[in-house]
């Protein structure tokens, strides 16, 4: 990330830990931390809303609606700015997400690998359709609604996402007991 010290330029500064970067000549330390990303399951009358990646990483491949947190931002309202951005709709308020579960990810762009926690939640939308659904063209190549025994887990982008939706059929088997 960095080949010179930003405090004092110099060449010396080192990777430690796999977390702190620092330097030896001015004592300047950086810690790199995790971003954190959301992700959601949206449950239309037991299907799940997929998106089709239109883009690097996992082009082509399934992916829940979600993405990064920006600066300024908490989880929740990440995740609704995210859902409104990527499908054209707007969910119902924070008390309607459900939380569900948090995975560690790593998300690869453009030869830098962002180390991610995935914090993913559950939100229920019976009425909703395809045709409500306005998909955010350049990174979404599609939209599909899919039962969660019908999800072919090679085809989903991320292990993160792969984990959520298995962690969602577990959690939807336990509420019809």
């Amino acid at each position: 990330m960095f080949k010179f010290c930003p405090s004092c330029g110099s060449e010396k500064i080192v990777f430690e830990r796999q977390k702190v970067f620092k330097c030896p000549d001015c004592a300047f330390s950086y810690y790199h931390n995790i971003a954190a990303a959301t992700g959601c399951v949206i449950d239309s009358g037991g299907r799940i809303v997929l998106l089709v990646r239109g883009k690097e990483p996992g082009k082509g491949k399934l992916d829940l609606p979600g993405g990064f947190v920006d600066l300024g931002e908490g989880a929740l309202e990440g995740l609704r700015r995210e859902i409104r951005e990527e499908l054209g709709w707007t969910p119902p308020g924070e008390a309607a997400f459900t939380f569900l579960a948090s995975f560690a990810n790593v998300y690869p762009y453009k030869n830098i690998v962002y180390n991610t926690c995935d914090l993913f939640f559950t939100l229920s939308a019976p009425g909703l359709l395809e045709k409500d659904l306005i998909p955010e063209e350049k990174e979404i190549a599609g939209i599909e609604f899919l039962r969660p025994d019908e999800i072919d887990p090679d085809r989903i982008a991320f292990d993160s996402a792969r984990r959520a939706i298995v962690a969602y059929r577990d959690f939807s088997r336990s509420k019809e007991h």
